[in-house]
């Protein structure tokens, strides 16, 4: 917000040397005693122009003095320029974001389009703990991007096709328990998956000789039917239809709960049937050869695989399918893949590839760490996995265990509300207050925790803005100026904390880090409490207009941002 005020001051001071680059960019400075901003724009380009960066910067400083909205500014070290506001301009412009705090985020993206490629769970299998990241980030994502003006299409990429539908069809034929299937269906599936695992398995130290004839067989079958499936074999066909909207079914549930929507659900099954043209094309056009019987294209030292020697098309060659279908469909200028970071060299490839046979958008991968159980890795295969319903569960019952003790007298149903919105949002908060690039060990009592930099401790914060809004119009009484007076350092640090929460957004859709909005949000809402225990705004006649003022601010900021991590901002806790 503040910077995007300033920028003509700093783009007109740029001007005169060089108008090109984040010539605007200011950031606030880490001692509030020198200031309210730092722009360090001569400092690194006056090496390039060979003049010495403190002449420079103080050359461009008029340009921010004569800001309307300086009420100081000073060349401080070696060439920063160090900005100190007007309180009644910081008041001004706090006002003005209350009104609308979504006009306030920086715009970057109107007009333009982006897909944003997450969650992507395997159909058959539960949703778990690890699904986590890429769904809680990439929904993120999506509200940035359209925060930002973008127009957003949230694509879930199911993982629904391949050798481990060979595999089930096998368990299914063999092993099926139909009593349990039409009680738990994903359940019953992720059983006869993890038998199969067991029995395709043969390790000479702990099995008998015969074990491995009986193994190896499991797993050519398993082949054979997936080839018939990909065939379009009509029985084959039908389950593999029935796994994958019962699996869809549990999947809707759990993203219900998390407040997750998608624009468009299509798996790997979509694109499966047209990569042959795809790999075609790739041949005819020379981006693609043959060798040795595989299909591949050379990047540089690299080379990608589009089709192996089996004739079965790669990940790549489906992804390349999956990006002409999203180009003819949605024309879109970005797109976003939010996935693991250990898939960072194929999404490489595939980008390159798709680059040379026309893609023109702009690609990005949003490579996230891994989610770790404290004696390694989940395997839906070893049984292991956390699911994602279960830590939804635990976490609204902690809740829920908070809000009886706490406000027993709220009625049943809000109380189940309260607790489902806290619960579920602490599970989600734990995830996107982490740096994206992290591995993350899972640990319950931090995943849940209620207090600190948590979700309960941001939702009560709003919930306490909205208390005191409620008791101020309880007598009929009207509510704040529409202009807040900032008399003590207390409020101005509010003002400032608040005013700064766009440039989070701005800055988290930027690096595609939702921590940073997290981060943001987190400080306005420590500003605000220091605010309500330092400060009193109903009983103090002299400053109650221009202190609701601040709070109704601070009300109308946080649901916005709130909003845009996902969750759901509560009237009382």
């Amino acid at each position: 917000m503040i910077p995007a005020l300033l920028r003509s001051s700093a783009l007109t001071a740029a001007a005169t040397v060089q108008n090109e680059g984040d010539v605007d960019v200011l950031v606030p400075t880490n001692n509030a005693a020198h200031g309210d901003y730092q722009w360090n724009f001569a400092f690194r380009v006056a090496r390039a122009r060979k003049e010495n960066p403190r002449a420079l910067a103080e050359r461009l400083l008029p340009f921010f003095i004569e800001h309307p909205g300086v009420a100081h500014a000073e060349v401080a070290g070696a060439g920063f320029v160090n900005v100190r506001l007007r309180d009644d301009w910081l008041a001004s412009a706090l006002a003005r974001q209350a009104g609308n705090p979504g006009a306030t985020v920086a715009q970057t993206g109107a007009g333009k389009r982006v897909v944003v490629d997450f969650s992507s769970p395997n159909v058959a299998k539960r949703m778990h703990v690890g699904h986590m990241r890429s769904t809680h980030l990439g929904h993120v994502i999506t509200l940035l991007h359209a925060a930002a003006g973008w127009q957003v299409i949230g694509d879930n990429h199911l993982g629904d096709w391949g050798t481990p539908f060979g595999k089930l069809i096998v368990a299914w034929n063999d092993w099926r328990d139909e009593v349990a299937y039409a009680k738990d269906p994903v359940g019953e599936l992720e059983r006869l998956y993890v038998r199969f695992g067991d029995e395709a398995k043969f390790d000479p130290a702990v099995h008998p000789p015969e074990r491995e004839a009986a193994a190896l067989l499991l797993n050519d079958r398993a082949r054979e039917e997936t080839a018939k499936l990909q065939r379009g074999d009509a029985a084959n066909r039908l389950l593999w239809q029935d796994f994958r909207s019962r699996s869809l079914e549990e999947y809707e549930g759990v993203y219900a709960r998390m407040g997750v929507t998608f624009d468009e659900v299509l798996g790997e099954s979509e694109y499966g049937p047209v990569t042959d043209s795809v790999v075609a094309d790739l041949l005819e056009r020379g981006i693609a050869e043959n060798s040795e019987g595989a299909v591949i294209v050379r990047l540089g030292e690299q080379v990608s695989v589009v089709r192996k020697k089996d004739g079965a098309a790669t990940y790549t060659a489906t992804d390349l399918a999956c990006v002409r279908y999203r180009v003819d469909r949605w024309r879109p200028d970005r797109m976003v893949y939010v996935t693991d970071a250990r898939q960072h060299q194929h999404f490489m490839n595939f980008f390159a590839v798709a680059q040379r046979s026309g893609v023109e958008a702009d690609l990005v991968h949003m490579g996230f760490g891994m989610l770790k159980l404290p004696d390694g890795a989940m395997s839906t295969r070893k049984g292991n996995v956390i699911r994602l319903v279960d830590l939804l569960d635990e976490a609204v019952a902690r809740a829920r265990a908070v809000v009886d003790e706490k406000s027993g007298s709220f009625p049943e149903e809000e109380r189940a509300a309260i607790a489902e919105a806290v619960g579920v949002g602490a599970v989600r908060y734990q995830d996107l207050v982490q740096s994206p690039q992290s591995d993350i060990t899972f640990d319950w009592k931090k995943i849940l925790a209620m207090d600190g930099n948590s979700a309960p401790y941001l939702l009560y914060t709003r919930a306490r803005a909205a208390s005191i809004l409620r008791k101020a119009t309880a007598d009929g009484g009207a509510l704040a100026a529409p202009v807040a007076t900032l008399t003590h350092p207390v409020e101005r640090d509010l003002a400032l904390a608040l005013l700064r929460v766009p440039e989070a957004v701005d800055g988290a859709l930027r690096a595609s880090a939702p921590n940073l909005l997290a981060d943001g949000v987190y400080r306005a809402c420590e500003s605000f409490n220091r605010f309500y225990y330092e400060l009193k705004v109903l009983d103090e006649a002299e400053h109650r207009a221009s202190r609701l003022a601040l709070v109704q601010a601070a009300d109308a900021i946080l649901v916005h941002a709130l909003g845009l991590l996902g969750l759901r901002a509560l009237a009382r806790l």
